[in-house]
């Protein structure tokens, strides 16, 4: 069974690396997921993994907001030489499962380059190095039916680039990670922030930690503005929260954003739940010290999650 395992190429922002191992193996913990790691430096944008099937690259994809993208990986090498002759002997021994791919309507190939920069003409030139690919179809740059992706990566040090690249990697996109959440719950559109909210991208990343899923019960005991309730309500947790600040609680602090002198009325953490179409899932934010026993015995939650340094599933 394990030969019928593929490569694939996880690609990952440079944003919040030290979150980055951490929420891989939430999510692989979250849907119990299979996996082969065949790189051991973390901390390149480039992880070369083995998973058992694309159903399982999908399911990973669907929770990580580390991840920009997965590409099917058909070769990988630290020389030239070596790149294209593992390129072509990919193609070769697996031709009758890529004949779709090459055979699509429409297709782009992609260059991307880590800490050295390329001008266009030196990227196509980088794509004509492979005309030996069979890839028919039509060039389309807008909506190709199959994207080509064409990587390379030199190293971390911006003022110490190496002569040659580190990696040099090909493959097929297969699925972009859930990055758009990031710009789809900005603090910049959110109706109620203050001076501590927390980011959007940071308090998804906490979600995933927390192993949040639908129907589970999700308690931050310093709530604030909410951030953290927001994110995992988007992942479909039914929220509550509570903080010993009754005038954040109650949005009658004073507003964070300079254009702002006094707070609209119907500013709130529940407004913001249902700014995002979550407030369904919201179920109160009370005023209270967490340092006091506030909750009876037999009430059990899924996830304590904060941004005072902790978070617990139970």
């Amino acid at each position: 069974m394990t030969k019928l395992w593929k490569k694939y190429i996880l690609w990952f922002a440079q944003e919040h690396v030290d979150f980055r191992v951490a929420e891989f193996e939430s999510i692989v913990k979250l849907f119990g997921l299979q996996f082969r790691n065949l790189s051991e430096h973390r901390q390149k944008p480039f992880w070369l993994v083995e998973f058992p099937n694309d159903e399982t690259a999908h399911q990973y994809a669907s929770r990580s907001i580390a991840l920009r993208s997965i590409i099917e990986l058909y070769s990988h090498a630290h020389t030239f030489p070596e790149f294209h002759k593992q390129l072509q002997n990919h193609v070769h021994l697996h031709q009758g499962a890529l004949k779709e791919f090459f055979k699509a309507n429409s297709f782009k190939v992609t260059v991307e380059t880590y800490n050295k920069h390329f001008s266009q003409r030196e990227k196509v030139e980088k794509i004509e190095t492979m005309d030996y690919l069979p890839i028919e179809g039509a060039v389309n740059l807008k909506n190709p039916q199959v994207e080509w992706w064409y990587l390379e990566f030199w190293g971390l040090d911006p003022t110490a680039v190496p002569a040659e690249p580190e990696d040099i990697l090909f493959g097929r996109m297969l699925v972009h990670g859930q990055r758009h959440l990031i710009k789809q719950l900005s603090l910049k559109q959110r109706k109620f922030i203050g001076n501590t909210s927390m980011d959007a991208q940071l308090s998804l990343l906490m979600a995933n930690q927390a192993l949040v899923r639908d129907g589970d019960l999700v308690f931050d005991p310093f709530v604030g503005t909410g951030s953290l309730l927001v994110s995992a309500a988007k992942f479909g947790g039914y929220v509550l929260g509570a903080d010993i600040d009754f005038m954040m609680v109650h949005a009658r602090c004073r507003p964070s954003r300079i254009t702002q002198k006094v707070r609209d009325k119907d500013e709130s953490i529940r407004a913001n739940l249902q700014q995002y179409g979550c407030a369904n899932r919201y179920m109160d934010v009370l005023v209270a010290d967490f340092s006091n026993p506030l909750w009876h015995r037999r009430i059990t939650f899924d996830s304590i999650i904060t941004d005072r340094g902790s978070v617990w599933n139970t």
